[in-house]
């Protein structure tokens, strides 16, 4: 008998170590999935709420919100790279030049998980950012990635021109904030167990293992 686990993955579209946590977490679930059934949604939290339509420049921005230098942006985006790269996700940082708003986008990704194509919303968005240095702010390419996945793209263009959504993403923010989850990626178990950062994915199976065999002496 498969026993079900709830997961929501607490995360920004523009944060690499949420990036690295999910593709991990979506190994971890596949290689499980013959024993446990998963049920993931992705819960917004926003890195830059405050960041204007235009956007900044990623290494500055790192090193203002930081106080990083500049040598220790390129090394720690090195071995984001590295990390990317054993997971078989090629980060492309090069490409990726700005840090953007991303409000918009967590908006689309709660409409997405309505339709039954949240996740694959996820993933468009994570390789359109890190990989082809695309905007995720940007309609036009939100619109474009809805419609890759299978969304209708006349009803995404509705939610963002509308503001839909807005609410009820500023209040899982805020729950979340609350719950003293303010750092991604956070991932909670069942809405009890939360695991903090960036795991490999032996790590995410051993956990989702675990959280199962609970579930189970229940």
């Amino acid at each position: 008998m498969k026993h079900t686990i709830k997961i929501d993955f607490v995360s920004d579209v523009v944060c690499p170590w949420c990036a690295l946590g999910s593709t991990a977490l979506d190994q971890a679930i596949a290689n499980v999935a013959d024993e446990i059934d998963v049920k993931l949604t992705f819960k917004p939290f926003e890195l830059n709420p405050d960041m204007p339509a235009e956007g900044e420049d990623a290494i500055q921005h790192m090193i203002r919100k930081y106080g990083r230098t500049a040598e220790q942006v390129a090394a720690r985006n090195q071995m984001i790279v590295e990390r990317g790269r054993e997971l078989g996700f090629e980060f492309n940082l090069q490409r990726r030049t700005h840090f953007f708003n991303t409000h918009d986008a967590h908006r689309l990704l709660f409409w997405a998980a309505n339709e039954g194509l949240q996740s694959e919303l996820h993933r468009a968005l994570i390789e359109a950012y890190f990989v082809n240095g695309q905007n995720p702010s940007s309609h036009q390419t939100l619109v474009a990635l809805a419609q890759k996945v299978g969304l209708n793209a006349q009803q995404a263009q509705v939610v963002l021109e509308s503001g839909q959504f807005t609410d009820e993403v500023r209040a899982l923010e805020n729950f979340y904030l609350d719950r003293g989850i303010n750092s991604v990626p956070a991932m909670v178990l069942n809405n009890r167990q939360v695991v903090a950062g960036s795991q490999s994915v032996e790590y995410y199976e051993q956990v989702l293992r675990q959280a199962a065999q609970a579930a189970s002496s229940n």
